[in-house]
């Protein structure tokens, strides 16, 4: 059984969680609750669950402050965290550069199940758990412009700086990262997900399969069908109806 612990300041939530998890993901087993920042820090040190299901918005503090006091306590966190929230886009956004699983307000049970089942990869894997303190250096700067991602492999979780991914490239359902001085790292998430989290930083889609970094594009070829040289020294196409814009930001460059 996989140990969990419910902190959320509605009684009403943390029911209708518990029936989910009963009827979806029997092997969690519900060893505690909380209902504050005081409590929730209290359930957690002295529970020490696998799994923590968290609210953001509690009646004296958020789940972030609880991160916080048990990170002071003990140096980082020990559990898997699950954030549940209403739709708080900064919180969102940070949650996906942070590689942090969330779940939205009224909670889907087939989101839910996809989480239960990431949540036993990542424990049967005994990964750390980096990508808390990134998340909380987010939140705590309370800047939109992430400078770094957590990118979460098979092997475990890595953190980059943005700047210093080269390229993006998709292969079916996951995405491959080139960066500079690294060997490609594959994610099981589709480019789509990363166009979204990384055009504000340069980046642009060029291609079905490519989205690349501004600041690593060597040339534009016109020949041949369009195509662009990487700094890594790749040829990477480009699609017809992607032409006239990326022209269009070569100006601007």
């Amino acid at each position: 059984m996989i140990t969990a612990i419910l902190i959320d300041d509605d009684a009403n939530l943390r029911n209708g969680m518990k029936s989910f998890l009963e009827r979806y993901a029997p092997e969690i087993s519900i060893i505690g609750e909380a209902d504050s920042v005081k409590t929730g820090v209290a359930a957690m040190q002295n529970l020490q669950p696998q799994v923590v299901f968290l609210d953001i918005q509690l009646g004296d503090g958020t789940g972030f402050d609880i991160l916080e006091q048990m990170a002071a306590k003990n140096g980082k966190t020990q559990s898997h965290i699950v954030f549940i929230t209403a739709h708080e886009q900064y919180a969102i956004k940070a949650f996906r550069f942070s590689a942090l699983d969330f779940l939205l307000k009224p909670v889907d049970p087939e989101e839910l199940q996809k989480v239960i089942e990431k949540i036993k990869g990542v424990l049967e894997s005994n990964r750390d758990y980096a990508h808390i303190d990134l998340l909380l250096e987010n939140i705590r700067k309370k800047v939109d412009n992430f400078k770094r991602i957590a990118l979460s492999t098979s092997d475990g979780i890595h953190l980059f700086e943005i700047s210093d991914i080269i390229r993006c490239e998709s292969e079916d359902n996951y995405t491959k990262f080139y960066i500079k001085n690294n060997k490609p790292v594959l994610i099981s998430k589709t480019l789509k997900e990363y166009e979204e989290l990384l055009t504000e930083h340069g980046f642009e889609r060029i291609h079905q399969s490519h989205l690349i970094n501004l600041s690593y594009l060597k040339s534009y070829i016109k020949k041949d069908g369009g195509y662009v040289v990487m700094a890594d020294n790749s040829n990477l196409p480009i699609s017809q109806r992607k032409k006239e814009r990326l022209q269009e930001l070569l100006k601007t460059l």
